[in-house]
């Protein structure tokens, strides 16, 4: 597995989120909040700052078909958890890519917690579109709300059909507007880098989820700001204000990808 070097603006936006798991990891509140959000569908083991509920678990389980001893990817994995749940769950090897350095040193952290053994588990820097992982890599792949997160989708796509194995398959999430959709709709974007489109099931609760969880960031300004601290709190609050408004129209998928086989 190579290392990556990341652009000047992958760099940036590794400076953002380091600072984000920096103060997350000092306090509890983040946490707290998502799984009073989520409620009883909320995984508490894998604690990720996502979408990634018990819904979603199951529908990797059941989309990536993964058999014992096989590769899985954790694209923009985080703090790890969901790939390391699913690495013990399936009996799998796992490999976390992240651009935040601090979030792979808290993944690799996390591998004992999970009664994963060592060598079936490892985290590295890499982006979306420049993994470092070799040519047909994964029997599986996953990667929860970080689509969104660059311009280029094609070339993401290009990246996962690159590093899954002929028939392999990868679980991503994506949301789109109802009403204004911004991307051509999965079928064209999967044919258009060689890929299948397996499944597009759609997940209804998670804007809700969303929506509950932002109202709940505004409730508790003052705890946010105490834990950690303002840049964070804002950049939060930011987020709620700006994003919230847009959530009933918003469309949430859970999509499968499989790369054809030779």
């Amino acid at each position: 597995m190579d290392n990556p070097v990341l652009t000047e603006a992958e760099r940036q936006i590794a400076q953002v989120y380091d600072a984000m798991y920096a103060a997350r990891v000092v306090g509890s509140i983040a946490s707290q909040l998502y799984a009073q959000a989520m409620g009883d569908v909320y995984p508490y083991e894998v604690e990720a700052s996502s979408s990634c509920d018990w819904p979603l678990l199951g529908t990797m389980v059941a989309n990536l078909r993964m058999q014992p001893g096989q590769q899985l990817v954790d694209l923009a994995c985080g703090t790890g958890g969901a790939g390391l749940w699913l690495a013990r769950a399936l009996a799998v090897y796992v490999t976390g890519v992240d651009v935040s350095f601090k979030a792979v040193s808290l993944a690799t952290g996390r591998v004992p917690e999970f009664s994963v053994p060592a060598d079936r588990a490892r985290f590295a820097v890499g982006s979306l579109v420049r993994t470092g992982l070799a040519d047909r890599y994964a029997d599986g792949l996953l990667c929860v709300d970080a689509l969104g997160f660059e311009r280029d989708r094609r070339a993401v796509l290009q990246e996962i059909r690159r590093v899954l194995k002929p028939g392999a398959r990868a679980v991503v999430t994506s949301g789109r507007s109802r009403t204004n959709p911004v991307m051509p709709p999965w079928k064209e974007q999967a044919e258009a880098v060689g890929l299948i489109l397996d499944a597009e099931e759609e997940r209804p609760h998670e804007p809700q989820m969303w929506q509950r969880l932002y109202a709940l960031w505004i409730e508790h300004e003052s705890e946010l700001r105490a834990q950690l601290g303002d840049a964070q709190a804002e950049s939060m609050l930011t987020e709620a204000r700006t994003r919230g408004p847009k959530l009933p129209e918003r469309l949430a998928l859970a999509v499968t990808l499989r790369r054809p086989e030779d």
